[in-house]
């Protein structure tokens, strides 16, 4: 059922000073509006603040133009923001390879409902999730991928994303480096899952570099894409314990079920906006 009045999220950041939760919490109310729920963080550091704030307009209030007028207050705070309505589900597209895990966890908590988005489409480098796409009931694209065709490849995969109006990109174990002409044309934000605690054992086979350094912790990290190779800012990371007794595959394993983890819940913040990307870094408002 559509809401009558939906609900706004705004994620704010820019130079700290005085007053700021004060002046947008008393915008809101001015506008006759309820907030729900807030939260902020100050990087002092940086000297950076941070807020996220979720308010319900008053009934009859002309969404796209309360939210205009609420972009151009905060500009004239010299800040910036993300804004989002309740009634408008997110776009995701999904990257995947053969690796299949990531991607079956993230449909079946879309089709039970716990993720509250849009899927309008899967590509992939090979052919072998086109049966289990079609399973879900999303478009699939085989868009096969090789080094002297790699510019052409990612064309078309931008173009299809651009089409199908993505807001933002997972690589659901997609197991291919993605260029930064891709990420700086490709318009929205991607989100990854590396199988391992970043910065350790970045790049190709984490597992056997950490079964080879004999570690007892492995782990799981999802974060940004950047052009720098894992090395993007972090939204969430998980661990496990491992022994002398475990094998590589053990690894693996155990491994799997910390990325399904893992990538569920940055995916999950990602869709309640409550990440804020800055540097190299993220608050993330949980």
């Amino acid at each position: 059922m559509k809401e009558e009045t939906p609900t706004l999220t705004a994620l704010l950041f820019g130079p700290d000073q005085k007053g700021l939760v004060a002046k947008t919490s008393g915008w809101i109310f001015a506008c006759e509006a309820n907030i729900l729920h807030a939260d902020q963080h100050t990087d002092l550091e940086e000297g950076i603040f941070f807020q996220r704030i979720v308010w319900q307009p008053r009934p009859g209030t002309d969404i796209e133009r309360h939210l205009e007028a609420f972009h151009a207050f905060i500009q004239e705070l010299g800040m910036q923001a993300e804004l989002a309505r309740s009634d408008v589900l997110p776009k995701v597209g999904v990257l995947v390879s053969k690796i299949s895990h990531c991607f079956h966890d993230f449909m079946l908590r879309w089709k039970s409902g716990e993720f509250l988005c849009e899927v309008p489409l899967v590509i992939s480098n090979h052919a072998d999730l086109a049966d289990e796409a079609a399973a879900y009931g999303v478009p699939f694209h085989h868009v096969p991928v090789a080094a002297a065709t790699k510019a052409e490849a990612e064309a078309r995969q931008i173009a299809l994303l651009q089409e199908a109006g993505v807001d933002f990109v997972i690589m659901a174990r997609y197991m291919q480096v993605l260029s930064a002409d891709f990420l700086n044309t490709v318009g929205c934000p991607v989100i990854n899952i590396h199988h391992s605690f970043l910065p350790a054992f970045a790049g190709a086979k984490p597992y056997h570099q950490a079964f080879a350094r004999g570690v007892k912790l492995i782990g799981a990290t999802a974060h940004y894409a950047t052009a720098v190779l894992d090395d993007g800012p972090i939204i969430q990371q998980d661990v496990a314990r491992v022994n002398h007794r475990h094998a590589v595959q053990d690894l693996v394993r155990k491994g799997r079920d910390l990325e399904k983890v893992v990538f569920a819940q940055a995916i999950r913040w990602h869709l309640e906006h409550r990440v804020l990307a800055y540097g190299n870094k993220t608050v993330v408002f949980d």
